[in-house]
């Protein structure tokens, strides 16, 4: 009869697509385990897993115990995660994805200062702008700023992430200063693509009303950093979030403008897949980078 390491076994090979990389996180060979997915489908008396030298493919009876077992998985990991903090030391890994500009500007210095308190805990950090799929990819947290739409994911709010209207001073020598939206649209403004809306309509509130307007540059971009050092170069304005430039505006090599209007404000939240136990090292990261955030607030 099948047992729950069987049931463990078959979810890797689904979730891998591949006998060999799912042997190779099993810790065993693929003879190994390709011996124990075949006994399990002849314990149960049914086939689980079309297998072609191109590819996996779950039967309608493996899709079904897929499900199943997978459920189980979770609840054996809530089971575990709920005592996880009676345990004096706290260990394991996190695998965590973050924007590229907080993970190159702020959270690689502060997650490794986590790592330097918990010397126990392996984080693994992904600095990556797409929205990838938690529970596929098998990420337990990640930082995301912005809108989120996915209901299954639990979102904690870290901070208020504030944007800013800059440039270079020789900029403003060469073409003028906008002191208005109609002026901002004659200026050649640099587009930040990593959005869903918003990237060539910039939008503000201005005397208690959002008001926006249609830019136009010859220069875009997905990475705020790459907008940075354009700006710095002055070949245009950028719309980035504060912490990109903060820096950059304390030593007045970029200047913030259009100060009557009021940039846009995004929330960044701390992501990660429900459970009904959180585990005790996911629970104290997020506590960890919040407290950061909180004493960094002017670079936001």
């Amino acid at each position: 009869m099948a047992n729950a390491h069987e049931l463990t076994l078959f979810s890797l090979v689904v979730d891998a697509q591949s006998f060999n990389k799912a042997a190779e996180v099993a810790g065993i060979s693929t003879p190994a385990l390709s011996k124990k997915i075949s006994r399990l489908e002849k314990d149960l008396g049914v086939q689980l897993l079309y297998r072609t030298t191109r590819k996996l493919s779950l039967t309608e009876a493996g899709s079904s115990l897929y499900q199943h077992a997978k459920s189980i998985e979770l609840q054996l990991n809530d089971a575990l995660n709920s005592v996880s903090a009676y345990r004096g030391a706290i260990s394991g890994s996190i695998k965590m994805t973050v924007p590229t500009i907080s993970g190159e500007l702020l959270l690689a210095q502060v997650v490794g200062q986590f790592c330097e308190k918990y010397p126990n805990v392996n984080v693994d950090m992904r600095l990556e702008n797409d929205f990838i799929d938690l529970v596929d990819k098998r990420i337990d947290l990640a930082i995301r700023t912005g809108v989120l739409a996915d209901s299954s994911l639990i979102a904690k709010p870290i901070i208020k992430s504030r944007w800013v209207v800059c440039c270079a001073p020789n900029y403003i020598e060469k073409f003028g200063e906008p002191s208005n939206l109609d002026d901002l649209s004659r200026h050649n403004c640099l587009a930040y693509t990593y959005q869903n809306k918003g990237a060539r309509e910039w939008r503000f509130t201005h005397q208690g009303e959002e008001v926006s307007i249609a830019i136009k540059g010859n220069f875009s971009a997905n990475t705020a950093q790459a907008l940075r050092q354009n700006a710095l170069s002055g070949y245009g304005i950028v719309y980035v979030p504060r912490c990109c430039v903060y820096e950059h505006l304390l030593t007045g090599e970029l200047v913030a403008i259009l100060p009557e209007y009021q940039p846009r404000e995004l929330g960044v939240y701390a992501v990660y897949p429900y459970t009904r136990h959180q585990p005790e090292k996911i629970k104290l990261l997020i506590e960890y980078i919040t407290n950061a955030y909180s004493e960094l607030s002017d670079y936001f």
